[in-house]
């Protein structure tokens, strides 16, 4: 029925066709592209056509009387009214016929990306692959050489077709950017250079699961957006289950200009001569006004104070689940956490700093959702999300035990170990719930907080998740980072949504886990995920953020703008934002008040969450995304909800 009526619409208008086209587009692409992307599906280019002024000019003129220069309106006239009705409509039609011939001129966003790709392998034709094999050494000279700066890596020992150009299955991808980290990392590590430049590019390739892609058919302004808000550089084009080429942002702006608008005298006047060449007395300008005052405690470090909040799904009992309240019977809505899949941890830890000889205190914390469905299956969803997070717990405690049992449990070379990154944490955490055959799956999210470099480390695993909300100054930042929807007088806060995590889904509804069934399954039988496959980046933090982290019970039933709204007034409430942003930063510095108040924004969010779960009236986030997929879901998403909220400050008044 629904499919009956969506046609019905589609054949009514334009309109209507264009955004169900849009919609059912939108179901066949991959989910992160999807939620991503919705927006430009469905978009139409306008035609304009240029008038004729000819025709505007002689209104009666036919084809025969266009090559005669010496016919007027006059003599039409003497043939009598008649003849000029045909004459006109003779002229209407073959204007009309004119303009049906004429292509329709496109907008460069809608441009397919298959005429670019078509472009520039028209203009030369590079291979961009390279052996799994290879080393870092062949592969800087490979890419210097040919002027790539994204490659397909291949095994050359298996052979797909007959019909191969060359021999070689792809097994996954490597960029510059991938080389420049491996050179980090033996830097760090005080590699030797000879160690760093043998490395084989199987050992730090982007595997295919990772590896982002477009198709043929997709225009240069989605492929722009996936680009710029995945952070990628380089796209393959797949087709029919091959790489036709690679896209960079490069290739896209090249498609733009044609060669005569880049070579010659007059552009290098026009574009080069006044911008070529600095003086030698160039120096680099101090820092605006507005960030002095945050940069003078740029170096100072950073204290957090934590609160932590956690809900039971409502309808949840010892006996079992339900998804609606009537099947919930008479009983109160739960509020036991024993009963919660969720699981989490906070930690202080020991750590050694990045010369490896002294020690510094690093907050670990992290949250992981068991999956409900293996209750189906007789098993309990909490005993694998609860022994992936004690896990974690284990491993931090044993490190930090041995850091603090004194300066000499350092190795030969007088330094200590170096601290676990969230990704190696999780990886460990995950060999040893397999070791002890836990059955069940998880979604994760593990980071720690470097507070004297200012850095928030993160991996995260499926649709936990975190957020970061910071005070941006609406008159300094500009109209893009503006509140639009109030008067700047009427404005008391500028907090704003600075970082949003990516959260990993297959399907809709069902997220990228770390699971077990008691035996290793091949890479085609499963759909679970290794941890290495997280997503894992670092965020650097300022005096006065306010970090989010939870599960999917906040992120499904309360908007981000509403989860910085709760969290606007409660500092608010705490007189944390007074007169001005940056007053407000300074208070914070100095301010114990911090401590005991985050607690309450964190049960805030849990029980907003909660409310909006319930409510059959309002759609949750759940839903809107739900109804973009063509489920058919209304109201909230009940589900264990667990919010670990932290509030950055200065060092506390205690300790100043």
């Amino acid at each position: 029925m629904i499919a009956a009526v969506s046609k019905e619409v589609r054949h009514a208008t334009s309109k209507f066709s264009i955004s169900f086209l849009g919609k059912h587009q939108q179901a066949a692409a991959p989910t992160c592209i999807n939620s991503l992307y919705s927006s430009r599906i469905g978009e139409s280019s306008k035609c304009h056509h240029r008038s004729n002024l000819f025709r505007t000019k002689y209104p009666f003129s036919t084809s025969t009387q266009e090559s005669q220069p010496n016919y007027n309106a006059t003599q039409a006239m003497e043939k009598g009214s008649s003849n000029t009705d045909i004459d006109s409509n003779v002229s209407d039609s073959d204007s009309e016929e004119k303009k049906s011939n004429e292509a329709p001129k496109r907008k460069f966003s809608m441009v397919p990306i298959a005429d670019v790709l078509k472009a520039k392998h028209t203009v030369r034709w590079v291979q961009p692959t390279i052996c799994q094999d290879a080393t870092v050494r062949e592969a800087i000279s490979f890419s210097i050489d040919r002027g790539l700066s994204g490659l397909m890596v291949v095994d050359r020992e298996v052979m797909l077709s007959d019909t191969s150009r060359e021999r070689g299955r792809v097994v996954g991808m490597t960029t510059s950017r991938d080389l420049l980290r491996v050179m980090a990392k033996g830097l760090k590590e005080n590699q030797a250079p000879e160690e760093m430049l043998d490395c084989r590019i199987k050992e730090f390739m982007t595997p295919l699961s990772q590896v982002i892609y477009a198709r043929p058919e997709e225009t240069i302004g989605m492929c722009r957006g996936i680009m710029a808000k995945l952070g990628v550089k380089c796209l393959p084009i797949l087709s029919e289950g091959r790489v036709d080429g690679l896209i960079t942002f490069r290739d896209l702006n090249d498609y733009g200009l044609d060669a005569k608008d880049r070579g010659g005298k007059s552009n290098f006047l026009k574009d080069v001569r006044d911008r070529v060449g600095l003086a030698i007395n160039t120096s680099m300008a101090e820092p605006p006004q507005y960030l002095q005052a945050n940069m003078a405690l740029e170096q100072k470090p950073l204290h957090t104070s934590v609160g932590i909040a956690e809900l039971p799904h409502p309808f949840k009992t010892d006996a079992g689940v339900t998804m609606r309240r009537r099947d919930h019977g008479p009983h109160d809505l739960c509020t036991d956490p024993e009963l919660s899949e969720d699981a989490h941890f906070v930690i202080n830890v020991r750590n050694p700093d990045d010369s490896l000889t002294k020690l510094q205190d690093v907050l670990y914390l992290g949250v992981a959702d068991g999956v409900g469905s293996w209750r189906e299956y007789g098993v309990d969803p909490r005993l694998f999300s609860q022994r992936l997070i004690d896990e974690c717990r284990n491993i931090l405690s044993e490190f930090s035990a041995s850091n603090a049992a004194g300066l000499k449990a350092k190795n030969s070379e007088g330094k200590y170990r170096r601290a676990w990154s969230p990704a190696e944490l999780l990886d460990e955490a995950y060999t040893r719930v397999k070791a002890a055959n836990v059955i069940g799956s998880s979604t994760a999210c593990v980071a720690f907080f470097d507070s004297a470099r200012h850095q928030l480390h993160f991996s995260n695993l499926g649709d936990s998740g975190i957020i970061v909300l910071r005070h941006i100054d609406s008159n300094i930042a500009g109209a893009l980072k503006r509140d639009r929807t109030k008067p700047r007088l009427e404005r008391k806060s500028d907090l704003r949504v600075a970082f949003v995590s990516t959260q990993q889904l297959q399907a809709f509804n069902h997220p990228y886990q770390l699971g077990w069934t008691g035996e290793e399954l091949k890479d085609g039988d499963t759909s679970f995920k290794s941890p290495s496959e997280s997503c894992t980046t670092s965020i650097h933090i300022r005096r006065g953020d306010i970090i989010i982290m939870a599960t999917d019970g906040l992120f499904d039933n309360v908007d981000i703008d509403d989860i910085a709204q709760t969290a606007l007034e409660w500092e608010q409430r705490n007189s944390f934002v007074r007169f001005a942003d940056l007053l407000a930063k300074e208070s914070y510095s100095i301010n114990g008040l911090s401590q005991q108040a985050i607690p309450e924004l964190a049960q805030e969010l849990c029980e907003k969450a909660r409310e909006n779960s319930l409510n059959e009236a309002v759609d949750s986030p759940f839903a809107i995304l739900a109804k973009e997929n063509d489920i058919m879901w209304s109201g909230g998403m009940p589900d264990d909800c667990t919010v670990i909220a932290l509030h950055v400050t200065g060092k506390i008044l205690d300790e100043t």
